[in-house]
């Protein structure tokens, strides 16, 4: 039994895989010299750090350490760790688990709400639930208890977690490797082929040795039906039906800010610091309404709805490329001013859950049938509250199209780091007088550029929506220069 027990320690005191993590300190067990004593006389204690590793999907975690192990009774607390650079607390949406249930090896616990994204934190144990720690609407900091499992060996169980083999995807993070799904295939895929239905098994891959690519999941969903576009504006926003409730009920109501919510006080906030340029202009959009009905008069494809922002979308990162620093960002502390390599091109939802801005990524390498395919896949994903972290996270430039919804003007506040947010007005016609003064209706849409006067000055600004109009007005030139 002793050398049974040594050779545990000198096992659990192995270095971690990962060159990234250092070693944990562990306090060494205590043997005494009689054979009869108790386990609780040969204390055993474990301090490791609180990690957090990607499984299975972009929204999905799991905590690689337990933060307590009562070697007795084989219990470990699974504490919520680290989702996201700067996340210190988290919102509990609900529970996948109850006390009792027993559970498998990366299976699904509960889903969590950063001011960020929505977050399904998985078990990376297999074992029993002995205590659920926290109710559905509590507010979790980083560290706390999560639930606390019963496993049949805790120090074993560790250990396994500890030695895990791991593989480097690109971008350079790590990713345990993983006997449940067969396709190979990164987690960003995965996710999208688990948000559209698809099983990522049936699907094809056409990348180095057999990966399922982004591609591969987008072709299969059009051919078996599965992508579809969803407006975020088909569902209500919280609010707009409030009249009645008003009407019916006089008390004082406090309502907690949860998740995007709660986001927005902080960024909003920050951004009052910065000071403000405004320049409006508008637009005459005759031409990008002719060109939305030609694209729907010859859509060949039911599942794709053509709107206007995705030609707004494609010809802001055309202006961009002429006008790299409004697609830049500051660093106040080291005052510099980092002008970013990709458009990653942000659109400010309206949603149930609140306002939330994800970014289609690298549109300067998009077509307009991509950027339309990535934009209803945002839609959806926003509407249903399972937007991944790097969907939201990476912004170069934020559109706010307020005229979905109504109105001719929005003055925008910036979403810091980035130096630029424009407001789209809705377009309506209007009259207009030709130079040789006869009357002409126009579709005209008022743009309200919002702009960092740290770093960008008026006449920066004003040539560069001059361009961006120029654009719009002008699609030719869009065709004509686009790769």
């Amino acid at each position: 039994m002793i050398a049974r027990r040594i050779w545990r320690s000198h096992r659990f005191l192995r270095p971690f895989s990962s060159s990234s993590v250092c070693a944990p300190p562990f306090r060494v067990p205590e043997f005494h010299s009689q054979s009869s004593s108790s386990p609780a006389s040969r204390p055993f204690s474990v301090h490791p750090p609180t990690l957090m590793k990607w499984f299975g999907g972009s929204r999905s975690w799991y905590s690689n350490e337990a933060m307590a192990i009562d070697s007795n009774a084989g219990l470990i607390d699974v504490p919520l760790a680290q989702t996201g650079e700067g996340i210190a607390e988290c919102e509990l949406l609900k529970w996948f688990v109850k006390e009792g249930d027993l559970i498998e090896e990366f299976q699904p616990l509960c889903e969590v709400q950063s001011d960020k994204a929505t977050i399904e934190i998985t078990s990376r144990f297999k074992g029993k639930v002995a205590l659920v720690s926290h109710s559905p609407g509590d507010i979790i900091k980083v560290g706390e208890t999560l639930v606390r499992l019963a496993v049949e060996d805790a120090q074993d169980a560790l250990l396994v977690t500890a030695d895990s083999p791991e593989i480097v995807i690109p971008g350079g993070s790590k990713q345990k490797t993983d006997n449940v799904v067969g396709a190979l295939s990164t987690p960003a895929v995965r996710n999208l082929a688990k948000d559209l239905g698809i099983d990522i098994n049936l699907i094809t891959g056409t990348g180095k040795d057999g990966r399922v690519l982004k591609e591969d999941v987008l072709r299969f969903g059009d051919q078996k039906g599965f992508v579809t576009d969803s407006v975020s504006s088909a569902h209500p926003v919280v609010g707009e039906d409030s009249g009645s409730t008003i009407a019916s009920n006089f008390e004082d109501k406090t309502i907690p800010l949860r998740g995007f919510n709660r986001a927005m006080v902080k960024t909003m906030t920050m951004a009052t610091s910065v000071p403000h340029f405004h320049f409006v202009e508008e637009i005459n959009c005759d031409a990008l309404v002719e060109l939305k009905q030609f694209f729907k008069e010859n859509n060949t494809d039911s599942t794709i709805k053509h709107t206007f922002l995705p030609t707004l979308i494609k010809s802001l990162s055309m202006a961009l490329a002429k006008y790299p620093l409004v697609n830049s960002c500051f660093n106040a502390e080291s005052l510099e001013i980092i002008l970013k390599g990709s458009h990653n091109i942000g659109v400010a939802m309206a949603t149930e859950h609140g306002l939330v801005v994800p970014n289609i990524k690298n549109v300067q390498s998009l077509s307009l049938l991509e950027i339309t395919k990535e934009l209803s896949r945002l839609q959806h994903l926003a509407t249903n509250n399972k937007l991944n972290p790097e969907d939201v996270t990476g912004g170069t430039i934020t559109l706010s199209n307020i005229g979905a919804i109504g109105g001719k003007f929005g003055s925008p506040l910036l979403n810091l780091p980035e130096v630029a947010i424009i407001a789209l007005g809705r377009i309506e016609k209007v009259p207009k007088f030709s130079e040789e003064g006869t009357v002409y209706p126009a579709s005209i849409m008022m743009v309200n550029i919002a702009a960092d006067h740290r770093v960008l000055d008026g006449a920066t600004v004003a040539r560069f929506c001059c361009q961006w109009k120029e654009y719009i007005e002008k699609p030719e030139l869009l065709i004509l220069q686009m790769r």
